[in-house]
């Protein structure tokens, strides 16, 4: 019997144990890398090019978000179901714009969890109950054509990624060799954001990124 191949992206060592387990045990499903930030999860894509990710948003150096863009570009054929804390409509529609197959909250039970999977690997898509009526009241309210883009909204994806960064305590030297890319770009890029947001120092990013929930406490 041929086994889907997963990858689990998933910062917390714990959940991302209790996760293989579940999924595992099924039988047919194998676990074929797992991530503990969203660069590794892309690097891991990139080699496996999995049937599907389990992919979370809330992660160190990449979030979630800015990898499934990137996942999506060179494994298109991959499925990405997310799996959150996150049940804000902006978090949604985000994620969904950007390509994920699914979305599900982390109140989930195992078997809902097993059902979202099997949902998203026949090629359908699965939203938790309480994302779906998020989804579609924003819809019926007339959110999306009334919504005014507020400055984050204006950030580019590698701007969010640098932003996050920042906020973790990297330095610009690190946050070029992880994103891959100059120093001299990574300046322009914390220029461009803290320009936007109207932030002028790095304790004032990193207020920002907790505000946005882009970062633990």
């Amino acid at each position: 019997m041929k086994k889907h191949t997963v990858i689990i992206a998933e910062d917390h060592t714990i959940l991302r144990d209790g996760l293989k387990f579940l999924l595992t045990s099924e039988g047919d499903m194998d676990v074929v890398g797992e991530a503990e930030d969203g660069i590794v999860a892309i690097r891991l894509a990139r080699k496996f090019s999995p049937d599907i990710i389990l992919m979370d948003l809330s992660m160190p150096k990449m979030s979630g978000l800015g990898a499934i863009k990137e996942i999506k570009k060179i494994s298109p054929s991959s499925k990405i179901l997310v799996l959150t804390i996150h049940n804000t409509e902006e978090y949604i529609t985000e994620v969904l714009n950007a390509g994920a197959d699914g979305y599900i909250l982390k109140d989930a039970n195992q078997e809902e969890l097993i059902m979202a999977i099997r949902s998203v690997l026949s090629g359908g898509s699965y939203l938790s109950p309480g994302v779906s009526k998020k989804v579609i009241d924003g819809y019926l309210e007339g959110k999306k054509e009334l919504r005014v883009v507020s400055a984050w909204d204006s950030l580019t994806q590698r701007e969010k990624d640098v932003l996050k960064m920042i906020a973790e305590g990297f330095k610009n030297k690190e946050i070029a060799d992880n994103l891959c890319i100059s120093v001299k770009t990574v300046e322009k890029h914390r220029a461009n954001l803290m320009k936007k947001l109207d932030l002028h120092n790095a304790s004032a990013v990193t207020a920002f990124a907790l505000e946005k929930g882009l970062i633990n406490q």
